[in-house]
């Protein structure tokens, strides 16, 4: 996964930039104020700092529909060069005027780096290191601060300090950042898929998994384009294939073969169940209030555990463990598919032959054909795959690892001709499908008498049964009916259930999050440690009060870096939810702290001490969780022909929240006090604990489409209660 992860790493570069430029007109201002004598138009100066949200609000309105249309890539390509010129332009600046006008440039490509890097990372990323990649935005912004806090602080001890100096260095790595987007990232397969791009799709996705089958992810791709339509949840017993009671029809049979030799597994669909929804009731009754949204159980069935019962996929994976695991023995399964091509000649005809590579690695799980097929014995895995197209006339079925132990089949829709059924499968284990074709069974599973249950979704695939008849490969299944499929969808796809509800938890939390108090707390940051008496300490030392005060914000950003770190490690471990759910309350704490320090009386050193404390815990507790995970999710909820939209709807909600926070500060500071701001940001706190608790659900590890999926079942189930 090297591939993705470069490719993230270097698409964050852009968030290095906004925190390189955050850091950089904080420290700045004080000496373009001398310059233009703002001292007396305060309006003037905060306009200068402000000028660049105003850029990131307006351009963010435009970014999400029009990289619908051009491309995620070339936006961030955009971004760069608007960076560059900004930085060159403020260079420059002979007056307040131009200098504006460079501020609202650089708001320009900040709106767009902030807006789609977390879409982009999230379109290109594994789903099982997806939240960790979806760190770096925040790991490289607050690099960018400490490194551009010490480049000022250095410039300040020099006998003339250039503000324009200080602005025009972001040219320079905002310079990499544009041969980085333009030369080494790649468009996200996703929006190619979107366009019907099919080739370069498969070239893009190969590069990022190094490895050329991609042939599942592919599919689900496609799959991803569809928005709405109906979802059930049902429930799957997979179980050898002399083992299974044949008291289902055959059809409604599906055949997963292992990599070992006479291995072969029957699954059977089971009336009257639903997994899914059992796990969800069993939550429901441990952990769960009235108010809960069922889509939080339905998502939490899959990662959390249930009341006596182990988690959901150690119950329904209890006896064979995971079955999609990658092999360990490569070698061996090399040699069993050169002596499975050998048998399979005699039972291929003779066309059969000159089927290609992608072929060879078409899915495993394949529907069950006819009983002549049963009696003659438990057939090798890789006749299956050479002999078998994806959906065959006899109604064959096929399935695809997709990633964070999902799987995707297909099955014909009995009730609608010409039509399939899309299922994506759920099993036990977070390492499974990452090859996609190749499954292994554990030594233990194959005694006799031993079965498991596989969750599954079942929906209407985008694709038809006639699209995929005859076709060498998934590619070339999607690319014949690509045109019909990557219609765009339009404005009304915004308002499906599953569509609605993923905006109520997008917008909810980025409010929430923007009147966290991070402002707050960032603006009293240096009256704090000033009363610890660093600022007496440092101007011992010969360091005026202004190169205090940027000495003192970078090790404040400093801080912030191991956080990060920790975060990244556990976004993925322990999940978004989670991590949400365990630093809301310390932040909290953090505040009330501080609200008991500004209202209550103490030793000037106790009040010093207690209130630098919780300035660093409230800082480094919110990079792990409030900072980072509010993008990462909406980055990951909505479907990808509207994923644009949404995200531009979220964003501006973001930048509005920090506009409103900038300016509503200084007022509520003469109103109400410090005590009285931190204690209203205490509360939000509060309310944003209740909101994650019953309304924000845990996405690691799962693909994007599918989280769409689950979107649409919680949905509708919410409208029925």
């Amino acid at each position: 996964m090297s591939g993705a992860v470069l490719i993230a790493l270097a698409a964050a570069i852009g968030n290095l930039l906004q925190g390189w430029d955050n850091a950089t007109i904080a420290g700045s201002v004080l000496y373009i104020k001398k310059e233009f004598n703002l001292q007396t138009q305060p309006t003037m100066e905060g306009l200068i700092v402000a000028m660049s949200l105003i850029g990131a609000t307006v351009i963010t309105t435009f970014s999400g529909p029009v990289s619908d249309m051009l491309g995620r890539r070339p936006m961030l390509i955009i971004s760069s060069v608007l960076y560059f010129l900004s930085g060159l332009v403020m260079l420059w600046s002979p007056n307040v005027y131009v200098l504006l006008l460079a501020r609202l440039l650089d708001g320009f490509g900040i709106g767009l780096a902030v807006t789609l890097v977390p879409v982009y990372i999230s379109e290109t990323a594994p789903p099982e290191i997806r939240g960790q990649l979806n760190t770096f935005p925040q790991f490289t912004g607050c690099v960018g601060m400490f490194l551009s806090y010490c480049m000022v602080f250095g410039m300040s001890l020099t006998p003339s300090p250039s503000w324009r100096l200080m602005l025009g260095v972001l040219s320079i790595p905002s310079l990499a950042y544009f041969f980085f987007t333009l030369f080494y990232l790649p468009e996200s397969p996703r929006w190619l898929v979107s366009k019907g791009r099919m080739k370069e799709a498969k070239q893009v996705l190969q590069r990022l998994r190094g490895r050329e089958d991609v042939s599942g992810e592919m599919a689900l791709l496609m799959e991803g384009l569809g928005v709405g339509g109906e979802v059930s949840i049902e429930e799957y017993i997979i179980g050898p294939d002399s083992e299974l009671v044949d008291n289902q029809d055959e059809k409604d049979q599906i055949k997963l073969y292992g990599a070992e030799e006479g291995l072969s597994w029957i699954a059977k669909p089971v009336t009257g169940q639903s997994t899914l929804g059992l796990a969800s009731r069993h939550g429901s009754m441990a952990n769960q209030s009235m108010l809960m949204d069922p889509l939080v159980t339905l998502f939490g069935s899959v990662h959390e555990k249930l009341p006596e019962m182990g988690s959901m996929r150690s119950m329904l994976f209890s006896n064979v463990g995971s079955m999609f695991n990658i092999t360990e023995n490569q070698e061996k399964h090399e040699q069993w598919d050169e002596e499975s091509q050998k048998d399979d000649e005699h039972h291929m005809s003779d066309g059969s032959g000159a089927e290609s590579d992608d072929n060879l690695r078409s899915p495993l799980l394949s529907r069950q054909g006819t009983n002549a097929e049963t009696n003659m014995g438990p057939p090798t895995s890789l006749s299956m795959r050479q002999g078998s197209n994806l959906v065959h006339a006899n109604g064959e079925q096929a399935s695809m690892g997709i990633g964070g132990g999902w799987q995707l089949a297909y099955r014909k829709d009995e009730k609608k001709e010409g039509a399939l059924k899309r299922i994506y499968l759920h099993e036990e284990g977070g390492a499974g499908s990452r090859r996609g074709s190749i499954i292994s069974l554990p030594g233990d599973a194959h005694a006799e008498g031993e079965f498991i249950h596989a969750a599954a979704l079942v929906s209407q695939s985008v694709l038809r049964a006639e699209s995929l008849l005859g076709q060498q490969s998934i590619e070339e299944a999607v690319e014949t009916q690509s045109d019909a499929v990557t219609k765009r969808p339009g404005w009304k796809a915004l308002f499906e259930p599953g569509v609605k509800h993923a905006l109520i938890v997008g917008v909810g939390i980025q409010i929430l999050q923007q009147f966290s108090g991070i402002n707050g707390v960032l603006y009293y940051t240096p009256q704090i440690l000033e009363q610890a008496g660093v600022g007496v300490l440092l101007s011992n030392m010969g360091i005026s009060s202004d190169s205090a005060s940027l000495l003192i914000s970078a090790v404040t950003t400093l801080l912030m870096l191991p956080s990060i770190v920790v975060a990244m490690r556990l976004m993925d471990f322990a999940g978004r939810r989670w991590l949400l759910l365990a630093t809301l309350p310390v932040l909290l704490a953090s505040l009330v702290v501080l609200v008991i320090g500004n209202v209550i009386s103490m030793g000037a050193v106790m009040h010093a001490v207690i209130s630098t404390v919780s300035v660093v815990v409230y800082f480094c507790t919110f990079v792990m969780g409030f900072g980072p995970i509010p993008n990462i999710l909406c980055s990951e909820i909505f479907p990808t022909s509207v994923r644009g939209i949404c995200i531009a709807i979220c964003a501006l909600t973001f930048w509005f929240g920090d506009i409103i926070v900038t300016y509503s500060l200084p007022v509520m500071l003469t109103s109400i006090g410090l005590g009285g701001v931190f204690g209203i940001y205490a509360v939000v706190c509060a309310l944003a604990w209740v909101f994650v608790y019953l309304k924000v659900p845990e996405t690691k590890g799962m693909p994007l489409e599918v989280i769409t999926e689950f979107f649409a079942v919680g949905a509708k189930q919410a409208a029925r209660e």
